[in-house]
């Protein structure tokens, strides 16, 4: 019996065999990632949720970050700032993006800098409503920030504020730290897609499971600055460090180009950092057989310096900079010595390569600077705002030290003011912000007026007197000297290793306060919560009702006015008018008013108040053609008295003495109205 004849299989079923092949794999993880996002695995890793407080508003999504960031664990969350999901027309939406300078380390809160704008904004324009909703990070760079652009752009921005590039090198995904998952931007920005797939979040949880297990704990106890740090030494001009430029050049020319499209107006700051006050951090050394003359002639310096022959040591330093100029220490004591001599020329050229010198990079060199000018000019409706002239202006010889800065890039409580006032002068300039209608807040009022709280201060300079007792900071002390003692410092301690949070520490203050009798203390704690939580009316009563106490009646009206844009309601609007008409404001209390009749549920008998106020009113208009007619001004006194306003009728009888002075029934009035 012969054997049966084999079937040849046709080329078009071979090749839909293969299709089925690949497709089947594809078709198992799409089953696989509906299954996971069905029972709700891994994370949504969108950049802004609704609210669980409010449905009303949108909120940064405290896990937008892990997208960013290989190692979970080490992964930072933004701030909890509410926004509405249906915009106001009357609304000024600003979006802020940047790492942890622009987040406000070491304070947060209200010592960032958007926040110091935040409030001078609204006292500047007490009518218009402004959203500033800050998503920077602590420990990220350009690839969270364009990563977050490309969704901010969908929330209808106003405007977008961005200060970016100390972390380029060191920060998720930097080039030359532990959390880098790739080579180009193009192979990063790829990899970060598909870690937004639950399939891929799967794997890499089963992979960092294994990979505890494998390895022990040799990063315990270290801080997450030294923890992502993979190349401690970063040669000026090498492969690595031009990487980290071309990374930034790529990520920020992308982030402007999707503003740039949207046609959103966007302020980009360029950086600052400690150049006068902060030794480099590495100073690599220097080859002996190449450059000879150099060490010596370094030495010599040093020995001088240490004697105290500042004369012999710049001179020394000076030939051993002509040896050669890329040493990072000898151009820092060479800038010291320039200040020393009083050479304001030399100095801020020293401390500059100083800085660009030093081998590890958590400081941005001058190229990023660069980057961000070229770039700026080369998108329509993108300004350069330019931060680091403003601090070196406001620096000993032009070069930012601890002055501005705590320890390397993060500003102090003054310079998160003057940071803030940078971006609010080019607002301003180009046209984002109209001209006031109310006396503008200026700086120097800002920053006695602005709610930062001993305990925000004193909780930042306990951590970075923490920061600077572990690496790398130079003269670490590992002995904890720092005092505290007192329920103040006690709470500000207790903040700052996040042993309480910050609203238990404001309750706990606020109690105090009032307790003690200390309304001007209470009053700024009821701020700072009102600032940070803009949209709770509650806060924006305690503190007008605490400046209304006090008899600081502007203060009072602004907060209750916040209070009733948030929430209307007739106690609110009586308390607006009543102030306004105190102030001799009629013409503003008049809206209240006319709410306050409508809504009226105490039954009060409002009408004689609006007869009052519209004579007034009609009696001012007048008097602005004749201002030394006293029987007009008299008219006024009267109907102040007789709604019981006497300050009013106070103010208006002067006056009317002023224009006729011999006029006794005035003065005889004017005398009784004292006495009461």
């Amino acid at each position: 019996m012969s054997a049966k004849a084999e079937v040849p299989v046709s080329h078009k079923r071979i090749r839909l065999f293969k299709f089925i092949g690949l497709l089947l794999p594809l078709l198992l993880l799409l089953l696989l990632e509906g299954g996971l996002r069905l029972f709700h695995y891994g994370q949504d890793q969108r950049l802004f949720i609704t609210a669980p407080e409010d449905a009303r508003y949108f909120v940064m999504n405290p896990d937008a970050a892990k997208q960013y960031f290989p190692n979970q664990e080490i992964a930072t969350t933004g701030n909890h700032e509410l926004f509405r999901k249906e915009k106001d027309p009357n609304t000024c939406r600003i979006f802020v993006l940047g790492e942890s300078t622009t987040i406000g380390y070491p304070y947060f809160h209200n010592g960032s800098f958007h926040r110091w704008l935040q409030y001078r904004l609204a006292h500047t324009y007490p009518n218009k409503n402004f959203e500033i909703i800050n998503v920077a990070l602590t420990a990220v760079n350009s690839y969270t920030v364009l990563g977050f652009a490309r969704q901010v752009v969908h929330y209808q921005p106003d405007a977008v504020l961005i200060y970016s590039g100390h972390n380029e090198y060191y920060g998720a995904l930097g080039v030359g730290s532990t959390e880098q998952i790739g080579g180009s931007p193009t192979l990063v920005h790829t990899l970060l897609a598909l870690r937004q797939l639950r399939v891929v979040q799967l794997f890499t949880s089963v992979y960092e499971g294994l990979v505890k297990k494998i390895q022990s704990g040799p990063k315990d106890g270290k801080a997450r600055m030294e923890l992502m740090v993979a190349q401690q030494q970063i040669a000026y001009g090498s492969d690595l460090y031009q990487r980290g430029i071309d990374q930034f050049k790529t990520n920020m020319d992308a982030t402007l180009q999707v503003f740039e499209n949207a046609g959103v107006p966007v302020f980009v700051s360029n950086l600052v950092s400690n150049e006068r006050d902060l030794p480099p951090f590495i100073s690599l050394p220097v080859d002996s057989a190449r450059y000879p003359n150099f060490g010596p002639r370094f030495r010599a310096g040093m020995q001088a310096l240490a004697a105290g022959d500042s004369t012999n040591a710049r001179t020394d330093f000076q030939l051993a900079e002509q040896a050669f100029a890329q040493n990072a220490d000898c151009n820092f004591y060479l800038g010291k010595l320039a200040l020393w001599a009083h050479d304001s020329a030399a100095a801020p050229a020293f401390f500059a390569r100083a800085r660009d010198m030093d081998a590890l990079r958590f400081r941005a060199p001058s190229a990023m600077n660069q980057v961000l000018a070229a770039v700026c000019a080369q998108h329509r409706q993108v300004h350069l705002v330019d931060a680091y002239q403003a601090f070196a202006a406001a620096s000993a010889a032009g070069v930012p030290g601890n002055n501005l800065v705590l320890e390397h890039v993060h500003p102090n409580l003054d310079g998160y003011a003057l940071l803030s006032d940078v971006f609010y002068q080019s607002l301003r300039q180009q046209g984002i912000l109209p001209a006031p209608s109310e006396p503008e807040m200026t700086l120097a009022r800002l920053r006695t007026s602005m709610p930062v709280t001993v305990v925000d201060s004193l909780a930042g300079a306990y951590k970075i007197a923490n920061l600077e007792r572990s690496w790398p900071f130079h003269g670490a002390n590992a002995n904890d000297s720092t005092k505290v003692e007192g329920e103040v410092p006690e709470l500000a301690y207790g903040l700052a290793f996040r042993h309480l949070s910050w609203g238990e520490v404001m309750d706990q203050l606020y109690a105090k306060y009032v307790a003690d009798g200390d309304l001007p203390a209470a009053a700024r704690i009821a701020e700072a919560r009102a600032l940070e939580s803009p949209t709770d009316a509650r806060l924006a009563l305690l503190a007008a009702n605490l400046y209304g106490k006090m008899d600081r009646l502007a203060d009072a009206a602004f907060y209750f006015r916040q209070a009733f844009n948030m929430a209307p309601d007739f106690e609110t609007a009586r308390n607006i008018f009543v102030i306004y008409l105190k102030q001799d404001e009629p013409m503003k209390a008049m809206p209240y008013l006319d709410y306050a009749m409508a809504h009226n549920d105490r039954g009060m008998n409002l009408a004689p108040v609006k007869q009052f106020a519209t004579a007034v009113i009609q009696l001012q208009l007048a008097a602005q053609k004749s201002p030394q007619d006293a029987a007009l001004l008299k008219q006024i006194a009267t109907k102040y008295y007789q709604m019981g306003n006497t300050d009013g009728a106070v103010k208006y009888l002067e006056l009317a003495l002023k224009a006729s002075p011999a006029d006794v029934s005035l003065q005889h009035m004017l005398a009784q109205l004292k006495k009461v």
